[in-house]
């Protein structure tokens, strides 16, 4: 059954429901998968000479296979949900009851949740079977997945880069074929952007379409889950089960009724006006970047789409904006872990103050101890009017400057990230170029907009073909009409197909 795992979710999902293979078969092929991997990352003697890519951080074939069984019963008895049988990996953001939660931190080694979060009870009440938890970047906070107290993980295509951050584990275990899809979440940009440097697909969904409840908290304002996989049509199928109100344990989630995201995926964009903002495509976009970006703008145009130029012009401030709201939320929201109720606890104190300090100090990583620094001090008495209040009136104009954009067209693309993915360590000493980073997905997640990350084509690094995404934002609740404009590209063009070499 070596093929499994060049099966996209709906091959599976349909080979599933046909019989041609049971979800037990197929959950044991990717557990076998993600142990190699595991394997590889750690050098265990006669384990493959390349490194793994660093990806999973837990696995529980026992409930694994328990799960698969399960849903081969159900497929028996007819009874299956949409997704039955199919696997996926979580990150290690969302607490689940058979796995071990440590949102990348030390701070959570060992962490048993007495419940799953909501997203992860939706994706199994839709038959879907977990293979594992997903390295990612501390608590969320990075672009490059080298935060992550485990160790960082390794692009796929290029085992010296970055895979992008924070949901580096998901894409790169999607594009190392070690599971077919992945959660993810996105609070700046953390699924669209590792989407584009591991080539593969990513939605982040409006703010509050899916549930934040058993998500571990970086910002609140901002976190939004979705889901990664390898085509658009895969993400639609997700998305759908991922999507729907929590209201009684989500106060920011949405009270809008689930919906078919893979209702449209087939409708014509004739006519579509896809608006083209001037400060994405300026001086800073790597020439290799703007070439496979302009290229995939150009099927679209083929495709029947009407290419509109406008302008956002706060995209600038984006980047201040979000480093000051981000790390004050993060402040608050991680003051949780002090060492006295649950999470890492020094062995070593005197008072309830260095038991904090001990606690908090051993806990966290570098990034972690920096963003909530940054919070505290921009909340703090004297600098909460100069910075915070003005970020907030700022992030207000942002999602101002969208709606008037809207106004001229329907979707709004261009590249994810200004270039492709740098090397392992390279902004080692300069966390400010990590962030810059993000200077095209932060404005959307401002705004609280749905956005995605669709395969566009290749740059080069260093003579090996680098994944480009191109990045499709829509107004809210259009996540629909992204998938839609997704999917037609794949039809068109051939990007998602590709594969690392020798995965």
């Amino acid at each position: 059954m070596s093929h499994l795992h060049d099966l996209t979710v709906a091959e599976l999902a349909a080979g599933l429901k046909a019989k041609t293979f049971s979800a037990a078969e197929v959950a044991q092929h990717f557990v076998t998968r993600a142990q190699n991997d595991i394997n590889a990352t750690a050098h265990v003697q006669g384990a493959d000479n390349t490194f793994g890519t660093g990806s999973f951080l837990a696995l529980n074939p026992e409930a694994t296979l328990a799960q698969a069984h399960a849903a081969d019963a159900r497929l028996a008895a007819g009874t299956g949900g949409a997704l039955e049988g199919v696997p996926l990996g979580h990150k290690d953001i969302f607490v689940t009851q058979a796995f071990p939660t440590t949102a990348g931190s030390k701070m959570l080694t060992g962490y048993r949740s007495p419940f799953d979060a909501t997203v992860v009870r939706q994706l199994a009440e839709a038959g879907m079977v977990t293979v594992g938890k997903l390295n990612c970047d501390e608590f969320a906070m990075g672009s490059a997945n080298e935060n992550s107290a485990f160790g960082p993980v390794r692009n796929p295509w290029d085992m010296s880069r970055v895979p992008g951050g924070s949901s580096g584990g998901s894409a790169a275990a999607i594009a190392a074929r070690l599971v077919p899809a992945a959660t993810g979440t996105d609070t700046g940009g953390s699924i669209r952007q590792p989407a584009s440097f591991c080539g593969i697909t990513g939605i982040k969904p409006t703010y509050g379409r899916a549930s934040r409840y058993g998500m571990v908290a970086y910002a609140s304002s901002l976190d939004q889950a979705g889901p990664m996989a390898r085509t658009a049509e895969d993400c639609a199928l997700l998305l759908s089960a991922m999507c729907g109100p929590d209201l009684d344990r989500d106060s920011t989630s949405l009270d809008v009724p689930p919906e078919d995201f893979s209702r449209s995926l087939n409708n014509s964009i004739v006519g579509l006006r896809i608006g083209i903002p001037k400060e994405f495509i300026g001086e800073g976009l790597a020439a290799d970047v703007r070439t496979a970006v302009d290229a995939a703008l150009a099927e679209l145009a083929k495709l029947g789409a009407q290419l509109v130029p406008i302008s956002l012009p706060l995209t600038e401030l984006s980047i201040p904006v979000y480093y000051i709201i981000a790390p004050a939320e993060a402040s608050s929201n991680l003051s949780r872990f002090d060492g006295v109720k649950f999470g890492h606890r020094a062995k070593d104190f005197t008072d309830l103050e260095s038991l904090y300090k001990k606690s908090r100090a051993e806990g966290f990583g570098v990034e972690v101890k920096r963003r909530i620094m940054t919070g505290t001090y921009v909340l703090s008495h004297g600098y909460y009017d100069a910075y915070y209040l003005q970020a907030q009136k700022i992030r207000r104009m942002i999602a101002q400057d969208f709606q008037n954009a809207f106004k001229v067209c329907d979707v709004i693309a261009g590249p994810v990230a200004p270039k492709v993915a740098w090397k392992l360590g390279e902004n080692a000493n300069d966390p400010v170029a990590d962030y810059l980073a993000d200077i095209f997905t932060l404005p959307a997640s401002l705004a609280g907009l749905p956005g995605m990350s669709v395969p566009a084509g290749f740059g080069m690094g260093q003579g090996k073909p680098l994944p480009v995404g191109l990045q499709l934002i829509g107004n809210y609740l259009k996540e629909a009409q992204l998938l839609n404009v997704a999917h037609r590209l794949q039809q068109a063009t051939d990007f998602h197909l590709h594969k690392p070499e020798g995965v």
